[in-house]
Protein backbone atom coordinates (compact mmCIF):
# COMPACT_ATOMS: atom_id res chain seq x y z
CA UNK A 1 0.00 0.00 0.00
CA UNK A 2 1.45 3.22 -1.13
CA UNK A 3 0.01 6.43 -0.22
CA UNK A 4 0.25 9.67 -2.46
CA UNK A 5 0.10 12.97 -1.11
CA UNK A 6 -0.94 16.16 -3.56
CA UNK A 7 -0.22 19.46 -2.22
CA UNK A 8 -1.70 22.47 -3.59
CA UNK A 9 -1.30 25.45 -0.71
CA UNK A 10 -1.35 29.34 -0.88
CA UNK A 11 -1.01 32.54 1.29
CA UNK A 12 -0.84 36.29 0.39
CA UNK A 13 2.84 35.83 -0.14
CA UNK A 14 3.50 32.63 -0.80
CA UNK A 15 2.13 29.39 -2.92
CA UNK A 16 3.74 25.90 -3.09
CA UNK A 17 2.72 22.55 -5.15
CA UNK A 18 4.09 19.41 -4.35
CA UNK A 19 4.06 15.68 -4.84
CA UNK A 20 4.88 12.92 -2.33
CA UNK A 21 5.09 8.99 -2.09
CA UNK A 22 5.11 7.47 1.18
CA UNK A 23 6.30 10.68 2.88
CA UNK A 24 8.87 11.10 0.78
CA UNK A 25 9.00 14.12 -2.12
CA UNK A 26 8.57 13.41 -5.73
CA UNK A 27 8.93 16.83 -7.08
CA UNK A 28 7.60 20.56 -6.29
CA UNK A 29 7.17 23.34 -8.48
CA UNK A 30 9.36 26.26 -9.01
CA UNK A 31 7.11 29.78 -9.30
CA UNK A 32 9.64 31.78 -9.95
CA UNK A 33 11.73 29.62 -12.50
CA UNK A 34 8.52 28.48 -13.59
CA UNK A 35 9.44 24.50 -14.15
CA UNK A 36 9.31 21.84 -12.06
CA UNK A 37 12.14 20.74 -9.73
CA UNK A 38 12.55 16.62 -9.59
CA UNK A 39 13.45 14.73 -6.20
CA UNK A 40 13.40 11.32 -7.74
CA UNK A 41 16.88 9.28 -6.95
CA UNK A 42 18.89 8.48 -10.23
CA UNK A 43 17.82 4.84 -10.87
CA UNK A 44 14.02 5.60 -9.98
CA UNK A 45 11.88 5.61 -13.78
CA UNK A 46 11.43 9.48 -14.63
CA UNK A 47 7.83 11.26 -14.40
CA UNK A 48 6.28 11.17 -17.25
CA UNK A 49 3.58 14.04 -16.85
CA UNK A 50 4.13 17.03 -19.27
CA UNK A 51 2.24 19.61 -18.16
CA UNK A 52 2.34 19.35 -14.43
CA UNK A 53 3.90 22.56 -14.41
CA UNK A 54 0.94 24.26 -16.07
CA UNK A 55 -1.55 21.97 -13.93
CA UNK A 56 0.34 23.12 -10.63
CA UNK A 57 -0.13 26.91 -11.50
CA UNK A 58 -3.92 26.46 -12.42
CA UNK A 59 -4.04 24.49 -8.92
CA UNK A 60 -2.91 27.84 -7.82
CA UNK A 61 -5.38 29.97 -9.58
CA UNK A 62 -8.25 27.93 -7.88
CA UNK A 63 -6.39 28.10 -4.15
CA UNK A 64 -5.99 32.17 -4.60
CA UNK A 65 -9.62 32.07 -5.69
CA UNK A 66 -10.95 30.28 -2.82
CA UNK A 67 -8.62 32.43 -0.04
CA UNK A 68 -10.02 35.24 -1.45
CA UNK A 69 -13.44 33.78 -1.02
CA UNK A 70 -12.81 32.33 2.51
CA UNK A 71 -11.48 35.89 3.80
CA UNK A 72 -14.40 37.46 2.21
CA UNK A 73 -16.57 35.24 3.87
CA UNK A 74 -15.33 34.53 7.11
CA UNK A 75 -14.18 37.68 7.91
CA UNK A 76 -10.86 36.65 8.97
CA UNK A 77 -11.53 34.24 11.76
CA UNK A 78 -9.19 33.03 14.64
CA UNK A 79 -6.94 30.48 13.51
CA UNK A 80 -5.54 27.51 15.17
CA UNK A 81 -1.79 28.03 16.13
CA UNK A 82 0.69 25.24 16.37
CA UNK A 83 4.12 26.35 17.80
CA UNK A 84 7.18 24.45 16.08
CA UNK A 85 9.13 22.96 17.36
CA UNK A 86 13.05 23.11 16.66
CA UNK A 87 16.36 21.44 16.57
CA UNK A 88 19.81 21.75 14.93
CA UNK A 89 22.26 19.50 13.65
CA UNK A 90 25.25 18.69 11.44
CA UNK A 91 24.37 16.15 8.40
CA UNK A 92 27.74 14.39 8.70
CA UNK A 93 30.26 14.05 11.71
CA UNK A 94 32.38 16.54 11.95
CA UNK A 95 35.76 17.04 11.37
CA UNK A 96 38.00 20.57 11.14
CA UNK A 97 38.26 22.31 7.93
CA UNK A 98 36.12 19.36 6.16
CA UNK A 99 32.94 20.42 4.17
CA UNK A 100 29.71 19.86 5.92
CA UNK A 101 25.82 20.91 6.20
CA UNK A 102 24.16 22.07 9.14
CA UNK A 103 20.27 21.27 9.42
CA UNK A 104 17.22 23.46 10.89
CA UNK A 105 14.77 21.35 11.26
CA UNK A 106 10.90 23.12 12.33
CA UNK A 107 8.69 20.74 12.81
CA UNK A 108 4.54 20.70 14.07
CA UNK A 109 4.27 23.81 12.96
CA UNK A 110 0.94 25.59 11.99
CA UNK A 111 0.16 27.89 9.91
CA UNK A 112 2.98 27.85 7.54
CA UNK A 113 5.59 29.92 6.65
CA UNK A 114 8.57 30.12 8.91
CA UNK A 115 11.16 32.37 8.66
CA UNK A 116 14.55 30.66 8.69
CA UNK A 117 17.97 33.07 9.77
CA UNK A 118 21.38 31.60 9.97
CA UNK A 119 24.24 33.59 12.05
CA UNK A 120 27.79 32.45 12.46
CA UNK A 121 30.14 34.30 15.02
CA UNK A 122 27.20 36.46 15.12
CA UNK A 123 27.31 37.80 11.55
CA UNK A 124 24.05 37.21 9.24
CA UNK A 125 25.06 34.34 6.74
CA UNK A 126 20.99 33.27 5.79
CA UNK A 127 21.81 34.33 1.91
CA UNK A 128 24.30 31.08 1.93
CA UNK A 129 21.03 28.61 3.21
CA UNK A 130 18.50 26.70 0.89
CA UNK A 131 15.20 26.01 2.06
CA UNK A 132 13.31 23.36 1.60
CA UNK A 133 9.51 22.94 0.81
CA UNK A 134 6.69 22.44 3.01
CA UNK A 135 6.30 18.58 4.08
CA UNK A 136 2.60 18.42 5.70
CA UNK A 137 2.13 15.63 8.47
CA UNK A 138 -1.00 13.76 9.13
CA UNK A 139 -1.92 16.02 12.00
CA UNK A 140 -2.32 18.79 9.03
CA UNK A 141 1.06 20.47 10.78
CA UNK A 142 3.76 21.08 8.41
CA UNK A 143 7.66 20.20 8.32
CA UNK A 144 10.37 22.33 6.82
CA UNK A 145 14.40 22.37 6.66
CA UNK A 146 16.97 24.76 6.30
CA UNK A 147 20.08 23.82 5.23
CA UNK A 148 23.59 25.34 5.81
CA UNK A 149 26.90 24.49 4.11
CA UNK A 150 30.12 25.01 6.20
CA UNK A 151 33.56 24.19 6.77
CA UNK A 152 33.77 23.70 10.37
CA UNK A 153 36.69 25.83 12.11
CA UNK A 154 37.85 25.20 16.11
CA UNK A 155 35.76 27.75 17.94
CA UNK A 156 32.99 29.17 15.62
CA UNK A 157 29.90 29.50 17.34
CA UNK A 158 26.42 29.01 14.47
CA UNK A 159 22.73 30.06 15.56
CA UNK A 160 19.34 29.11 13.96
CA UNK A 161 16.29 31.62 14.74
CA UNK A 162 13.05 30.37 13.90
CA UNK A 163 10.34 33.55 13.63
CA UNK A 164 6.20 31.87 13.47
CA UNK A 165 3.28 33.33 14.63
CA UNK A 166 2.42 31.23 17.02
CA UNK A 167 6.06 32.12 18.73
CA UNK A 168 5.99 34.95 20.97
CA UNK A 169 9.50 35.81 20.68
CA UNK A 170 11.95 33.54 18.18
CA UNK A 171 13.34 30.53 18.87
CA UNK A 172 17.20 30.68 18.25
CA UNK A 173 19.33 27.76 19.15
CA UNK A 174 23.23 27.69 18.67
CA UNK A 175 25.71 25.05 17.70
CA UNK A 176 29.36 25.31 18.53
CA UNK A 177 32.11 23.93 16.71
CA UNK A 178 34.16 22.00 19.46
CA UNK A 179 35.82 19.22 18.14
CA UNK A 180 38.41 17.32 21.05
CA UNK A 181 41.83 17.17 19.73
CA UNK A 182 43.95 14.27 20.28
CA UNK A 183 46.54 14.72 22.78
CA UNK A 184 49.93 14.70 22.07
CA UNK A 185 50.92 14.60 25.28
CA UNK A 186 51.83 10.88 26.81
CA UNK A 187 53.64 10.58 23.14
CA UNK A 188 56.01 13.89 24.04
CA UNK A 189 56.43 12.59 27.43
CA UNK A 190 57.36 8.83 26.61
CA UNK A 191 59.65 10.41 23.80
CA UNK A 192 61.45 12.94 26.36
CA UNK A 193 61.80 9.76 28.84
CA UNK A 194 63.29 7.44 26.21
CA UNK A 195 65.80 10.77 25.43
CA UNK A 196 66.82 10.71 29.04
CA UNK A 197 67.42 6.89 29.27
CA UNK A 198 69.49 7.07 26.23
CA UNK A 199 71.12 10.03 27.64
CA UNK A 200 72.08 8.50 30.88
CA UNK A 201 73.35 5.20 28.74
CA UNK A 202 75.53 6.92 27.42
CA UNK A 203 77.12 9.12 29.64
CA UNK A 204 77.61 5.58 32.11
CA UNK A 205 79.46 4.08 28.58
CA UNK A 206 81.36 7.18 28.77
CA UNK A 207 82.74 6.89 32.50
CA UNK A 208 82.87 3.18 31.97
CA UNK A 209 85.23 3.41 28.93
CA UNK A 210 86.92 5.94 30.49
CA UNK A 211 87.68 4.38 33.82
CA UNK A 212 89.48 1.61 31.82
CA UNK A 213 91.48 3.89 30.56
CA UNK A 214 93.25 5.46 33.86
Amino acid sequence: KHVDIQLSGCTESDKEFEMEQDGDEIFHSDFKKQGLVMKLPDFADPINWPTAYEFSVSEQEICKHNLDLAVSVYKNPPEALDVPQNSIYSKSNVELGAQNTLICHSMRFFPPPVRIRWTRNGEDVTESSTLSQYYPNEDNTYNQFSHLPFTPQQGDVYSCTVEHKALQIPDTMTWDVDVKLPSVGPAVFCGLGLAVGLLGVATGTFFLVKGNQC
